[in-house]
């Protein structure tokens, strides 16, 4: 039995870090850079493949491109990002290096997940896309594209004469998405903003609002006469006869936000910018 007198000379162990090993990536600008300098000595940072948490400095671009870096590992490790970029809007504040530590314990954990597109060429080739905010179809040259749009494998728009069209994640609502006039979509709404881009037929058909366990599949419709590209984030392939799309749960990603400064607020607020 523990002798109470013993309390007063007992040390408390020294509170867990919340990851053994962390990474730090740094976008290729000045004022990453120098931030980077300055959180040199913060803590012994790891190398990428052997950490199991990254620190990312810069702007939504850059965590985008680390985030498919992330889904091409062989774990899928968290992401803090430090906004040193325009928008930031899956970025952390930077506040400099000090209290790094404290806030890596103290950051709340939000899942993404990320769209698997499939995506057929008029050869035949399938090719295997991920993307965070959104799978676009765009035209290749001046004619107007026509896909027949699919859900769950029923045929919804026979054909939609467009410029493009487009499936954004939550996460992805308030990027391309908005900017076409798509619905943003809080982080656990558990939908997919399906956003035409420049519709000409059907006229009144503004887009859709879709659970995010369907299956939305594009089949472009005078391929030849009408080519059409399809891009998953940065990731494009041209020359397109169909696309599949749906969530890809078995490789969810973590991002990390300071208390208070998490992504659902940001959705929240991005609809109240006038």
């Amino acid at each position: 039995m523990r002798d109470p007198s013993s309390a007063a000379t007992d040390t408390a162990p020294p509170q867990p870090r919340p990851f053994d090993r962390v990474a730090l990536l740094t976008s290729p600008t000045e004022r990453a850079a120098q931030a980077a300098r300055e959180m040199q000595d913060s803590l012994d940072w790891a190398p990428l493949d052997e950490a199991d948490a990254v620190v990312v400095l810069g702007g939504d671009g850059f965590m985008l491109d680390t985030l498919h870096t992330i889904l091409q590992g062989e774990r899928l490790i968290p992401a803090y990002g430090i906004n040193l970029g325009t928008v930031g809007f899956l970025m952390n504040r930077h506040r400099g290096s000090a209290g790094l530590v404290k806030r890596l314990r103290q950051a709340k954990r939000i899942a993404v997940a990320p769209l698997k597109m499939e995506a057929v060429t008029q050869t035949g080739l399938r090719e295997v896309s991920f993307a965070i905010n959104e799978v676009s179809l765009l035209r290749e040259t001046r004619q107007t594209a026509k896909l027949e749009v699919s859900v769950n494998d029923r045929v919804r728009i026979p054909e939609l004469a467009c410029d493009g069209i487009l499936l954004a994640t939550p996460v992805g609502s308030t990027a391309y998405n908005l900017s076409a006039h798509g619905p943003i979509l809080p982080l656990d709404s558990q939908m997919l903003a399906l956003t035409p881009i420049s519709p000409f037929r059907p006229r009144r058909w503004r887009g859709a609002i879709l659970p995010d366990r369907s299956r939305v599949s594009f089949r472009v419709r005078e391929p030849a006469k009408r080519p059409v590209a399809a891009v998953a984030d940065q990731k494009e392939h041209r020359d397109i006869a169909e696309v599949h799309v749906e969530i890809a749960r078995d490789m969810e990603l973590t991002l990390l936000f300071d208390p208070g400064h998490s992504l659902d607020e940001r959705i929240v607020a991005e609809q109240f910018i006038v």
